[in-house]
Parts: structure tokens; C-alpha cells; sequence
């Protein structure tokens, strides 16, 4: 859909079809918890909208536009724009293992102009879904379930996440390897398979501190028991629970958090974010938060359900599924449940390029909402 296509009035009239048919309902619920999010960096960093709050807002915003302009876009144009993204995020990958900013000693980010400390591995997140989501829309069911056509979505998959593991990104690697399972057992992956891959990746674990490095292994170990060492490889773990427990059943008020103001909480504005929310507005404000993502996530469940073409199912349940692991990674890590991964909450934390990778998921679910009558040509047709 082109900017002159848009001034015929059948085009303008298609625009304001589509415009109708976006559930407003479920971009409401995002914006309350961006709103959220915008609240709590105002208050961790002492009343001062700098210098995450302002920031966080004005990038949601933008996101948002671009979220209501690309759910307009032709499903066919995210068909075709599918391996070509993935490959650029893969490329970009490349790049920050070559020669990219290092900063508290991992290398993930690049500089692309105006843009600095862009991270790939964010971009990769939706390059991988819908790189996946394209595979499977022309693969027959009995090739999903099990054939050699496996070795293509593996591979996929393991290339960036190994990229990520060398920044090193234990976290976002482990979300892309939840994420491109997830869409393979979606579209039919024989469960002896996913039996196999769960007893093999048990069977790796005594060999993990071969891999880690040495404090990604302290941290997968000291969760465990976070209190054996609260200052050193424990400290993240034993702050967050403090603060946790301190937020009680309604918690101390709105910038009241002595962990977060008093800079106990590390990280504070990013992946302890939750931890943040918690200490000020306690177990209630937890929850009605959960809900919060627990209504997104079944609404994008729903759209997902009610896509026609199998590329729009699994690209929607794909983005889905990497909201849902990103809440259940954080809030475990947060609990001390988990290891301390650095995954933050998505819409909550601060972030620009995590910012980024969500907001184009959503776009891609609405685009799906939009269009879910649809049907995607393999070919260079167009919707039908």
C-alpha cells in the first residue's frame, strides 16, 4: 500500500476498513502498562521524569504509530519481508561479534548513525518468528511432524542464538530457543522429538560451566541458595527478594521503594523493574500487573486462533510466545525462581531497542487481527 495509493478513494476507503477492524480493547491494555512502566521510572529515579520516564513514554508513543501504521500493512508484505529480515538480523549479529560496543563487560550493541547502542538481538526476536512462520506455511503437516525439513528451523534457530551466547546474552538466547521451539511444536513437531531434545538438554546441564562463562555459571548456580553469597554472585537475587518482601500485601507507596531510591535494587530501571513495582504497590500491585499481560496474552491467543492462513497463526502465536517467556523468565528471576538472566518485563522496563522488537510483534498480531479472513500466497501472489 503506497502513500499515492492511499489518496484513491477506494484505497482511502480500504484504510478506514482496516483502521475499524483493529481491537482497540487489547492496544488499551498496552498502553496501560507502558503507562505503568513510565510511572515507576519516574518514581525509582526520585520524581525525576529524567532520565528514563520521559523517555520510555516518548518511545512508546512513536512505537505505538508506527504499531497502528504497520497493522494496516498487506500480511503478504510481512510474508515476503520475512527471510530478507532475518537475514539482516543475522548480519547485524555478525557484526556486533566482529566489532561491536562492549559495555559491563558483554558486546551486544552497535552503532547505525543517529541510533547508538542498537542491539540486534532484539530485531532477531521477531526476524526469527516470522523466518519461522514462513517455513512452516509452505511445509506439509507430515513434514512438521518429522522429516529432515527439521534440520532448516534448527538451524534458524541455533544460528543467532549462538551468536547471542558469545555477546554473551544468556537470557535473550535461551528466549529466542524457547520462542523457535515453541512455534515448531505450534505447527506440529512430533512430540518423540520434543521428548528427545527435553532428555538431551537435561544431559547437557552437568556441562554448562563448560560453555558460561565463569559468572553466568555463578549466577546459574547461586540462585539456588542467593543468600550462601548476598554480596557477590547472590547480591541481585537477595536485593529483589528484600524488596519483594518489603512491598508486603499493598506495598509502601509510590516512591517510597528504600531498595530502589536508596540504589540496594541493581539494575533497578531494567531487569529489576518488577522488583521495583513490587516494593511500592506490594502483592496487589503485582497481580493486577500479571493480569494486565495474562489479558494480552489471551487476546493474542484469541487472534492467533482466528487467523486463516498458517502463516498469520504461527506469526501471532510466535510473538505470543515471546511476550509469554520474556513475564515468566522475568518475574522467576525476579522471585529467585530462576537464574539472573537480564531479560526484562516487556512495556515495564526501560529499553529503546527492547521497546522496539515488541512493539513490531504487536504490530505484526493486529496486522494478523486485521487481515485474519486472509489467505497468504506462497508465491509473489497477493492477499487474497
Amino acid at each position: 500500500m503506497t502513500a499515492g495509493a492511499l489518496t484513491r478513494p477506494g484505497e482511502r476507503q480500504r484504510l478506514i476498513v482496516r483502521l475499524g477492524e483493529i481491537d482497540w480493547t487489547y492496544c488499551a491494555v498496552i498502553c496501560v502498562i507502558a503507562a505503568a512502566g513510565g510511572a515507576m521510572l519516574y518514581s525509582v529515579a526520585g520524581g525525576q521524569w529524567q532520565p528514563w520516564a520521559a523517555e520510555h513514554l516518548i518511545r512508546f508513543g512513536f512505537w505505538f504509530l508506527v504499531m497502528i501504521a504497520l497493522a494496516m500493512v498487506d500480511l503478504q508484505v510481512w510474508f515476503f519481508i520475512a527471510y530478507p529480515l532475518y537475514a539482516v538480523s543475522l548480519a547485524l549479529l555478525v557484526w556486533v561479534a566482529k566489532g561491536g560496543h562492549s559495555a559491563l563487560g558483554a558486546q551486544r550493541w552497535i552503532n547505525l548513525g543517529p541510533i547508538h547502542q542498537f542491539q540486534p538481538s532484539e530485531l532477531m526476536k521477531i526476524g526469527l518468528v516470522l523466518a519461522l512462520a514462513r517455513f512452516y506455511h509452505g511445509l506439509s503437516a507430515k513434514n512438521a511432524k518429522l522429516s529432515f525439513w527439521l534440520l532448516i528451523p534448527a538451524a534458524l534457530i541455533a544460528m543467532p542464538a549462538a551468536l547471542v551466547m558469545k555477546e554473551p546474552d544468556l537470557g535473550t538466547a535461551l528466549l529466542i530457543c524457547a520462542t523457535g521451539f515453541a512455534i515448531m511444536i505450534l505447527a506440529g513437531l512430533d512430540l518423540r522429538v520434543v521428548a528427545a531434545g527435553a532428555v538431551l538438554a537435561g544431559s547437557v546441564v552437568p556441562f554448562l560451566h563448560l560453555v558460561l562463562k565463569p559468572y553466568q555459571y555463578l549466577r546459574l548456580m547461586s540462585f539456588m541458595n542467593p543468600g550462601a553469597d548476598k554480596s557477590g554472585a547472590g547480591y541481585h537475587t537477595w536485593q529483589s527478594q528484600i524488596a519483594l518482601g518489603s512491598g508486603g500485601l499493598l506495598g509502601k507507596g509510590f516512591g517510597l521503594g528504600s531498595q530502589s531510591q536508596l540504589n540496594f535494587l541493581p539494575e533497578k530501571q531494567t531487569d529489576f523493574m518488577f522488583a521495583s513495582l513490587a516494593e511500592e504497590f506490594g502483592f496487589v500491585g503485582c497481580i493486577a500487573i500479571l493480569l494486565l499481560y495474562a489479558a494480552v496474552i489471551f487476546m493474542s491467543l484469541r487472534i492467533a486462533s482466528i487467523a486463516h492462513s498458517h502463516f498469520g497463526r504461527l506469526g501471532a502465536a510466535g510473538v505470543t510466545a515471546t511476550l509469554a517467556f520474556c513475564v515468566l523468565m522475568n518475574g522467576a528471576m525476579v522471585m529467585g525462581l530462576a537464574p539472573v538472566v537480564g531479560v526484562p518485563m516487556p512495556l515495564l522496563s526501560w529499553g529503546g531497542t527492547v521497546m522496539m522488537s515488541m512493539m513490531l510483534g504487536f504490530a505484526l498480531i493486529m496486522a494478523v487481527r486485521v487481515q485474519r479472513y486472509a489467505e497468504i500466497s506462497s508465491g509473489k501472489g497477493s492477499v487474497l
